[in-house]
């Protein structure tokens, strides 16, 4: 069983790259530092964990928004939607 994952991430700059990687890994890329997809719960304990190893917990910050299976949210896009890839290094 699945559960919809919204991930977004500020972390400094020189772990943006790695942080990119992981997420791509798991996620639909959708703009800047924002992730989303269907995970399973061994997947998304396995994202958190990779995340782990690229981050500095005391100070970086990575938010993680699941809605139950058959909840995905409703998306709005307002202004210009930019389709293509961004790395951010």
């Amino acid at each position: 069983m699945s559960v919809y994952t919204i991930l977004v991430y500020d972390t400094l700059s020189e772990r943006n790259a790695g942080v990119l990687r992981t997420c791509r890994k798991y996620l639909h890329h959708m703009q800047r530092s924002v992730f989303e997809g269907d995970l399973s719960s061994a997947q998304l304990v396995r994202l958190r964990a990779d995340i782990g190893a690229h981050i500095d917990a005391s100070y970086d910050h990575v938010l993680v928004y699941t809605f139950p299976p058959g909840a995905a949210p409703e998306r709005q896009s307002w202004g210009v939607a930019d389709d293509r890839p961004h790395d951010i290094l």
